[in-house]
C-alpha cells in the first residue's frame, strides 16, 4: 500500500520502520530537514521536507494515491486538519495522533465523525492501559486480551528461583485442572514453538493464554503469582502518568505522583484529587526514601528520559520493591536495561506501532476472515492475531488436527460467541463467528488462510 506518514518523531519513526518492514511504499513527512535526511538514510523511505497543512506540500507527497495517511505530529489539532486535507484530496484512509486528555469520548467522536477520519489513536493512553494491565498482574511483564478480554495471555521471565525452570511442559498440563497453553518460548534469540517434551530452562520468556477469569489460579498453582499492587508510584507527570494515575484511583489505588514541574502538579492535582502530588526531583534519592520507597507495591518511572527511568529503576530494585516497570523508548538502551536487570521495561512507540500494524493489515485483508487484534511478542519476534472467522475461511468446519498448518503457527485459543474461550486440541473444529486466536513465529499473517501450507 501507499501510506504517508506526517510527523517523524520517536512514534513516527517506528511506525514507519514497522510499515517498510511489512513491504509497504512509504513516504516520510516532516518540517524538518535533518529528520528527513536521517530517515531516508536509515529505511527505505521516500522523503518530503515540508508544513502537512500545506496542499502543495501533500500534492508532492502524493496524498491523491494514498491508501492510508497518518499523523503523528506532536500537535493534536495540526494532526486532524492535515488528516482532513488529505481526506478531501484523495487519501482513502487516515489515522491521527489525539492524546489531549480534554478530548472526552463524545468530542473525540464528533470530531473523527466531522473531519472523516478514520482511526483516532492516543499513544499516552494505550500507554497508560498497558501498565495498568501489568500491575493488575505482576508475576508478568506484557499482558494482552482478546476477544473482548475473553482470552488473556501474558510474558513473563523465568529466574533461577522460578518453580517451573526444569519443567516438561507435558508435565506441567498432568498436574493442572485449568487450561491454559504455553504457546511460545523466547530462548537466546529464537522464538520456539513448543511442544509436550520441551523443557523450560533460566532466563526463557514464555508466553501463557488462558482465559482471565483462571490466569490468578494458574500462576499461583505454578508458585510463581506475584499479589497485586495497591500502594503506587509514579515518577514524572507526563499524560501518560495522568492517565495511569486516574485508572489507579478508580480501582481503589494508592497513587503518588513525582513531578519537579511546579505547574505540572498543580494541573494533576487539580485532576486528579485522590493522588498524593509531590512537588520534587525523584532522581534525588533522598526524596524518594522520604516519600516511602521502601513501603511501594510498585514503581513506575515515566520521565521523559530513558537514561533516568532506568537509573532511578535500579536504584527502586536495590530497595527491594516488589514491581519495578520504566518506559525506555530507544531500542538500544533496552537491551542495556535488561543487561542491568530491568524485567518489565514498556515503549509508548512500540504499543502504537502494533495499533497501525493491525490497522494496515486489516485493510489489506481479503475475504474470510478479519483481523481484530495483533500484538508483537517476544522482542517483535513472533505476534499474536486475533481473527474474526468468516463463511468463506478455508479453516472452518474442519478438525483442528486435519488442517495443514505452517511450521511455527500455533492455534492458541478459540472464543465461541457467548462462550468461555476454548485452548483448543487438535479435535477442536472451528466455525464461523468464532474468533480464533493465531500465534505466530517469523509469519506475517493479514488473513486466517495464511496459517495453511
Amino acid at each position: 500500500m501507499n501510506i504517508i506518514v506526517s510527523g517523524c518523531g520517536k512514534i513516527g519513526t517506528a511506525i514507519i520502520s514497522t510499515l517498510v518492514g511489512e513491504g509497504h511504499d512509504v513516504t516520510a513527512l516532516d518540517n524538518s530537514p535533518e529528520i528527513i535526511n536521517e530517515i531516508t538514510n536509515i529505511y527505505d523511505a521516500i522523503g518530503i521536507c515540508g508544513n502537512a497543512t500545506d496542499c502543495e506540500t501533500l500534492t508532492e507527497a502524493g496524498v491523491q494515491k494514498a491508501d492510508l495517511f497518518i499523523s503523528v505530529t506532536g500537535s493534536d489539532e495540526l494532526n486532524m486538519l492535515s488528516c482532513f486535507l488529505a481526506k478531501r484530496m484523495g487519501a482513502k484512509h487516515t489515522i491521527a495522533r489525539i492524546r489531549n486528555p480534554e478530548y472526552n469520548d463524545h468530542s473525540l467522536g464528533f470530531m473523527k465523525q466531522e473531519l472523516n477520519i478514520s482511526m483516532a489513536i492516543n499513544p499516552e493512553q494505550l500507554m497508560a492501559q498497558e501498565l495498568y494491565n501489568i500491575l493488575k498482574l505482576p508475576s508478568a511483564f506484557k499482558v494482552e486480551y482478546f476477544a473482548r478480554r475473553n482470552l488473556e495471555m501474558i510474558e513473563l521471565r523465568l529466574k533461577e528461583d522460578s518453580p517451573l525452570c526444569g519443567k516438561k511442559l507435558s508435565k506441567l498440563r498432568e498436574k493442572q485442572k485449568t487450561d491454559f497453553l504455553i504457546g511460545a518460548i523466547f530462548r537466546q534469540g529464537k522464538v520456539i514453538i513448543p511442544d509436550g517434551s520441551f523443557e523450560l530452562q533460566v532466563g526463557d520468556v514464555i508466553s501463557i493464554a488462558a482465559a482471565p477469569s483462571d490466569m490468578q489460579k494458574l500462576l499461583k498453582s505454578f508458585g510463581i503469582l506475584k499479589k497485586q499492587a495497591r500502594n503506587v508510584m509514579i515518577l514524572g507527570g507526563s499524560k501518560t502518568a495522568f492517565y495511569l494515575a486516574k485508572q489507579l484511583l478508580a480501582g481503589g489505588n494508592d497513587v503518588r505522583i513525582i513531578e519537579k514541574d511546579h505547574a505540572k502538579c498543580e494541573s494533576l492535582s487539580e485532576h486528579l484529587p485522590g493522588a498524593v502530588m509531590i512537588h520534587g526531583d525523584g532522581s534525588q534519592q533522598e526524596l524518594l526514601l522520604e516519600e516511602g520507597l521502601r513501603s511501594l507495591d510498585a514503581f513506575v518511572a515515566l520521565t521523559g528520559m530513558d537514561e533516568e527511568n532506568i537509573l532511578i529503576s535500579i536504584f527502586a530494585s536495590s530497595q527491594n520493591v516488589p514491581q519495578v516497570i520504566s518506559k525506555i523508548n530507544r531500542s538500544e538502551m533496552v537491551a542495556m536495561a535488561e543487561k542491568l536487570g530491568l524485567d518489565c521495561i514498556v515503549s509508548t512507540k512500540s504499543v502504537t506501532s502494533d495499533i497501525v500494524l493491525r490497522y494496515t493489515r486489516a485493510l489489506e485483508n481479503s475475504r474470510g476472515s478479519s483481523i481484530e487484534t495483533l500484538y508483537k511478542l517476544m522482542d517483535g519476534k513472533a505476534e499474536a492475531v486475533e481473527f474474526k472467522v468468516g463463511a468463506d475461511s478455508p479453516v472452518a468446519s474442519s478438525p483442528i488436527k486435519d488442517l495443514k498448518i505452517k511450521p511455527g503457527i500455533l492455534i492458541a485459543g478459540i472464543i465461541r460467541p457467548g462462550k468461555k474461550a476454548v485452548i483448543p486440541t487438535g479435535d477442536d473444529i472451528i466455525a464461523e463467528g468464532d474468533r480464533v486466536i493465531v500465534l505466530a513465529a517469523e509469519h506475517r499473517l493479514s488473513a486466517l488462510k495464511d496459517i495453511i501450507r
